[in-house]
């Protein structure tokens, strides 16, 4: 877990009962991609998000996704100004798509941002809790740590709390 406050809430992933675990093959990365999840990796195994694991049905794999940047003006070969977006980071993704098809979808949907402004609204104080840190902040059940293991150029490891790219983890956190 990561270090400060922790949650008890517990994320479950209850799975269709004749769900046949799915491993997806772990995916060649260019080496500048190698670099950017390496960095990833080693993030998230020095704030105890993640362990290394060597046995399981279900495996994801990992994708590195170039993030979209704003628009700039560049010169093109005909020396005309355009507007391009040039890729400036890549944000490292796990690929849920199998397991996020054969898990129980939550009842309880999110809320419509008008009903929160309602909630809000005349309340003197607010708190902010920023995503990374409260996802972290919320623990997968220890048997269920097993379904959302991913695979990458380095080794295969576990999540101990939830992960983005969960169909019901938007739920949980809310």
């Amino acid at each position: 877990m990561t270090k400060g406050i922790s949650l008890i809430v517990q994320h479950r992933i209850h799975l269709i009962d004749d769900a046949t675990p799915k491993r997806d093959p772990q995916r060649r990365l260019n080496p500048f991609m190698q670099d950017v999840v390496g960095t990833k990796i080693l993030k998230l195994l020095d704030n105890g998000i993640i362990y290394p694991i060597f046995v399981s049905q279900w495996v994801s794999v990992v994708r590195a996704v170039p993030k979209k940047a704003s628009l700039t003006v560049v010169e093109n070969d005909n020396k005309e100004l355009v507007q391009t977006r040039l890729p400036t980071k890549i944000r490292v993704c796990i690929d849920y798509l199998k397991l996020n098809i054969v898990t129980c979808k939550d009842h309880f949907p999110l809320s419509f941002i008008y009903q929160m402004l309602e909630r809000l609204g005349g309340h003197e104080y607010y708190c902010f809790l920023d995503g990374y840190s409260g996802y972290n902040q919320i623990s997968i059940a220890v048997e269920d740590q097993e379904k959302i293991i991913f695979t990458c150029p380095f080794e295969t490891f576990a999540y101990q709390c939830i992960s983005f790219g969960l169909c019901n983890a938007p739920v949980t956190f809310h």
